[in-house]
């Protein structure tokens, strides 16, 4: 370094300091070792063979390190704000250098991805999804996973061959989070778009769950297929929920109890018993309640045809979030 022989035993000045930092800094950008940095100033040390520089020694070391560990932070700054923007452009569709920028972050986009989204009651802290991606790469043997921080939710991205990568994801959200997450699980897709998709799938049946009032905690898009197309026709469920359904706004105490019970009723495939336990009210209430729905509106959960139009009916009004949206 041959700044030590500069100070000739005396305490070095804040320029020598400086240049101490500088050179610290440096090193940091050129990727040498921290322990070769220090090991030069100690040799240099050992050749002026005086113990009176130690403590100028000292000081030199100190500011040779503070350099290096200001670059490093600045580094990894800025490899932080990389991996956002990457994270962003990926999960938005914006394609400008994807694949050679998704390659430093080692994923191989021309592979099917399965992206799986998960909300935590609180916030996720950014250090946890980097020990989740640690983990996940070590249980699989695999670096072509990503998990980052968006938008209030932790994304898991994983090659659609790793078939419980997302099983293993749920099993750490599972241990970490407070009760009350959700995961939404997309479909494989290849390529940089299929990445965008899966995620919009994950994102959707989050939402749907919400709307609809599914209680499993982890809901795959491919389980849900049914409810984006009842919304794509947004008209024709509008007029299913409204023809089947508005009779029951003139039952006393509301359609709600009602619509409540269908809901169940269908859930348990019909087991009146069942559907009863999950109310908490008597079998015999649920027998009236469906009786009630019969004289309502013409139609009968036990006849076949009849029941899948009442529970379509049904499903279209929690999407539409009827009938508080009359």
């Amino acid at each position: 370094m041959g700044l030590l022989g500069e100070t000739a035993g005396r305490l070095p000045d804040r320029a020598m300091l400086d240049e101490y930092r500088s050179a610290g800094t440096k090193a940091a950008q050129q990727g040498v070792p921290l322990r070769t940095m220090v090991d030069a100033a100690l040799r240099e040390a050992e050749q002026l063979g005086s113990a009176a520089v130690l403590p100028a020694l000292r000081r030199a070391v100190s500011a040779l390190i503070e350099g290096y560990e200001d670059a490093q932070r600045l580094a990894l700054r800025s490899e932080e704000t990389a991996r956002r923007e990457f994270v962003d452009d990926l999960l938005q569709g914006r394609a400008e250098r994807l694949a050679e920028r998704a390659e430093h972050f080692g994923l191989r986009l021309a592979e099917s991805y399965v992206v799986a989204v998960a909300r935590p009651v609180t916030g996720v802290p950014d250090a946890l999804a980097g020990t989740i991606e640690r983990e996940l790469i070590a249980r699989f043997g695999s670096h072509n996973i990503l998990i980052a921080v968006r938008a209030g939710l932790l994304v898991c991205v994983v090659p659609g061959t790793l078939a419980a990568a997302t099983g293993e994801f749920t099993h750490h959200v599972r241990s970490r989070f407070e009760p009350g997450w959700r995961i939404g699980i997309g479909r494989a897709h290849r390529g940089p778009g299929g990445v965008v998709t899966s995620y919009r799938e994950a994102s959707n049946a989050l939402d749907l769950g919400d709307r609809l009032g599914l209680r499993a905690p982890v809901l795959k898009a491919a389980d849900l297929l049914v409810f984006p197309v009842l919304l794509r026709d947004r008209e024709a469920i509008e007029d299913l929920v409204t023809s089947v359904l508005s009779p029951l706004l003139d039952a006393r105490g509301g359609p709600e109890p009602l619509i409540d019970t269908l809901e169940q009723v269908f859930a348990a495939q019909g087991n009146q018993t069942a559907a009863a336990r999950r109310l908490g009210i008597s079998t015999r209430a649920v027998t009236y309640r469906l009786e009630r729905v019969r004289r309502l509106t013409g139609f009968s959960p036990e006849d076949p045809t009849q029941r899948f139009t009442l529970e379509t009916a049904i499903l279209g009004a929690r999407l539409l979030d009827w009938p508080n949206q009359l």
